[in-house]
């Protein structure tokens, strides 16, 4: 990109990344237009000049700052050339546009890939063949016109268009290739189903949003190249995706070997690679890493997803998460405003105890109360059970302006309306109205019994609370913040839903203790925190790391005493760990979640060129789909069929 308000001289051999081919008298030339400013708006328009004297070997180009609101990016072609003593140079001009997209009588608008331009079509008899052609091409056709620009007649400029102030008057057209009938409109506001969005996905990413995703995506993942490998030093490594089952974690999908009984496993996550990478003295890797997971496709998962893996040696929790905060900084889109480092960072009890989830949205109040001992000393049956139980405890929430969204409990006249009141004397009521800091028409909701099923609920009441008061008209949430938040100090075991008395890893089984808690992991697992960390935005996880374990005897104990698995498995990384592993700790950013929320998509399909369905099927290619008996033979598999699959696996 290049520098605002600079003389850029370019000797046309000398440019990088630009074709040129030099015919006789003809000269080509991509002139990039670029506007940052405001918007980012940015329009490329490529311009073939016909130099009649000689051919143009030493261009002087002004690139001007941009701005939205007033200056339009293509007329300062016009202007500049309009500068040059060479007349010749707005005899012709050559512009190559796609996709046809509004047809009017007089003139039509052709769409490239970085904006609109409006072309006008010729009135008079020589070139009624030009007008005829492109009145009748199918729109979404690729159409090639020759014309002059020109600047629009006053008054008809359009400040809705970054080209609003130009014009192409067409002399010659042709129809690369026609379109056939659209499946739907190629509009941004036109409303498709998802299934048909998704089978013709090529078609869907014409839109100006997806088009805009993918184009910051890829700005981003450059940029934090950039940031990782020029000014830290980090190496890119690409790791194997055929490996072997990981214990814990997610489900992993596998890949059969010609090798009977044997199958690869394709890796959530190159966990085990980039640790190994620490004890083959690389300290610094990050990878954009492919990633699987065998799993219910949902709004923020897909399959197969990316995520920025990164892993350091000697390097400890606040030395991570630093790095990622200047990583996040220096990648940050402008148009999204700055972002504030440090980042906050909340312990996980603090965080479900004010917010009842580990991944808080923290743009809004409505934080949990805990009102158990002012509720202790009421003769309340149901309360008094609840607090008997081990860790119980009445929390509640206050919802402002709750009347919009159900029955009232502050009254105008500072007396409560609930089931409560009748347990509750005039001063009660009054100090419980202090307690939640309760204003008229505000709504609580209370809860009561063990302390982790309580905070939850009410932390998706919260949540639940803040849409339907958001449908209202109320806005509770700016979304053109970004909130981040580090949580920390979570716990590094716990317990299987499936078996309560068996015991899980929290992150991972690769997981360090608490320095502080290091005795616990011996004496009792169940109490001791890990040095994991938690990035937050917005309500959202992207991100998630930890210092690992080092030494191959602790990690020997979690995986055998404490989580009960067959250390064999990973006896590979164990016996690494013996040959003077440095201590080192990483994270993973997910890419996808983090552009979503940077555009406000309400899914990552919204973020990635070819995403899976909702139940993760491939809808535009039809995958999975069958294999022939002969295609499995080698692998040394045969399908078992359900009744109901036989019929459609022989047609």
């Amino acid at each position: 990109m290049l520098p605002s308000r600079k003389l850029h001289d370019f000797r046309v051999p000398a440019l990088q990344g630009l074709m040129f081919k030099l015919k006789s008298c003809l000269s080509w030339l991509f002139a990039h237009c670029l506007s940052v400013a405001g918007q980012n708006l940015k329009l490329i328009v490529q311009i073939r000049f016909r130099c009649e004297k000689s051919i143009c070997t030493y261009i002087t180009w002004k690139c001007f700052d941009i701005s939205h609101k007033v200056q339009k990016v293509a007329s300062y072609h016009v202007l500049w050339l309009k500068k040059q003593k060479n007349t010749e140079f707005l005899k012709k001009m050559f512009f190559l546009l796609c996709f046809s997209w509004i047809r009017q009588g007089l003139f039509l608008v052709l769409r490239d890939f970085q904006g609109l331009t409006q072309i006008i079509l010729p009135q008079d008899e020589a070139h009624s063949h030009v007008k005829k052609l492109l009145s009748n091409a199918p729109v979404e056709s690729v159409v090639r016109v020759t014309g002059i620009v020109s600047s629009r007649p006053p008054g008809q400029e359009n400040p809705k268009m970054p080209t609003g102030d130009i014009e192409v008057k067409a002399e010659t057209a042709e129809i690369l290739n026609s379109c056939k009938k659209l499946p739907f409109e190629i509009k941004d506001f036109i409303k498709k189903s998802e299934a048909l969005r998704m089978q013709y996905r090529y078609l869907d990413l014409r839109s100006f949003q997806l088009q805009y995703n993918l184009r910051l995506r890829s700005h981003i993942v450059m940029r934090m190249r950039e940031y990782l490998c020029n000014l830290h030093g980090f190496v890119d490594v690409e790791t194997p995706t055929l490996f072997k089952r990981t214990p814990g974690g997610a489900k992993e999908f596998l890949v059969p070997s010609r090798e009977a009984g044997k199958f690869y496993s394709l890796p959530q996550s190159p966990q085990q690679f980039k640790q190994l990478l620490m004890v083959g003295g690389l300290d610094r890797y990050f990878q954009v890493a492919r990633c699987y997971r065998d799993e219910g496709s949902r709004p923020d998962r897909q399959p197969e997803f990316t995520q920025i893996d990164i892993e350091m040696s000697f390097v400890d929790q606040a030395g991570i998460q630093r790095l990622i905060e200047g990583l996040l900084q220096y990648c940050w889109p402008e148009e999204r405003g700055p972002i504030v480092t440090p980042f906050p960072s909340m312990t996980y009890k603090e965080a479900l105890a004010d917010y009842g989830t580990d991944k808080p949205d923290t743009r809004f109040g409505m934080k949990i109360v805990d009102i158990s001992d002012f509720l202790r000393r009421l003769d309340i049956q149901f309360v008094q059970n609840a607090l008997s139980y081990p860790h119980g405890t009445v929390k509640a929430i206050c919802i402002p302006q709750g009347v919009e969204i159900m029955e009232i409990i502050c009254r105008p006249d500072g007396s409560l309306k609930s089931l409560l009141t009748k347990f509750l004397g005039e001063k009660q009521q009054s100090e419980l109205i202090q307690v939640l800091n309760m204003q008229v028409d505000d709504v609580v909701l209370l809860a009561a019994g063990e302390h982790k099923q309580v905070c939850s609920a009410l932390g998706n009441l919260r949540l639940e609370s803040a849409d339907l008061l958001e449908a209202t008209g109320l806005v509770l949430r700016d979304p053109t913040a970004f909130h981040f938040l580090w949580v920390v100090d979570f716990p590094l075991f716990l317990p299987k839903e499936e078996n309560p008395t068996e015991l899980e890893s929290a992150h991972h089984p690769f997981t360090a203790p608490h320095p502080s808690d290091t005795s616990l992991l011996y004496s009792d697992p169940t109490k001791a925190r890990s040095q994991h960390y938690d990035l937050v935005l917005n309500g959202s996880e992207v991100g998630g790391g930890s210092i690992r374990i080092h030494s191959a005897e602790q990690q020997r104990f979690v995986l055998e005493k404490v989580l009960k698995e067959d250390s064999e498995v990973l006896s590979h990384l164990l016996e690494a760990l013996e040959f003077g592993a440095p201590p080192h700790g990483g994270i993973a950013l997910g890419l996808d979640r983090l552009i979503s929320l940077i555009v406000d998509a309400p899914s990552i399909r919204d973020v990635i060129a070819f995403p899976k369905s909702f139940r993760g099927r491939d809808l535009m290619g039809n995958a999975p789909d069958y294999v022939t008996p002969e295609e499995l033979e080698p692998y040394h598999i045969q399908v078992s069929w359900p009744l109901a699959e036989r019929g459609k696996e022989k047609l």
